[in-house]
């Protein structure tokens, strides 16, 4: 059974430094998309970072090159460093997974079979 569990979010101050992890098991990185989304209240969840199976990174426009995936595959382990914080990034970050192979990460999230529970950022101005 697939699994996914986030940790590292907290709170923070504007401009500070928070590193997300997600730790797949039952998972094999690279089978499929992995795919960082976050959800701000009252809101769709939308995508952040993306993985794809070919091990591209890539990330959404609004980002502004402030965050960094990067991957242990020895730890089935999926981070993402995120750098000078800011308010409007406050919000739920969830790790998800397709059950399948991927060259292209969708942003939608219905595209994702595998959730984990999500670890809160709020970052304070």
């Amino acid at each position: 059974q697939v699994q996914l569990a986030e940790s590292g979010g907290g709170s923070v101050q504007a401009g500070g430094s928070l590193t997300l992890s997600c730790v797949a098991s039952g998972y094999t990185m690279g089978s499929s998309c992995m795919t960082w989304f976050r959800q701000f209240p009252g809101k769709e969840r939308e995508g952040v970072a993306f993985l794809d199976s070919y091990g591209r990174f890539r990330y959404a426009d609004s980002i502004n090159g402030r965050f960094t995936l990067s991957q242990d595959n020895s730890k089935n382990t999926l981070y993402l460093r995120m750098n000078n914080l800011k308010p409007e990034d406050s919000a739920m970050y969830y790790c998800a997974a397709d059950r399948r192979w991927g060259a292209y990460c969708h942003n939608s999230s219905d595209e994702y079979a595998y959730w984990g529970q999500g670890t809160q950022v709020t970052v304070s101005s």
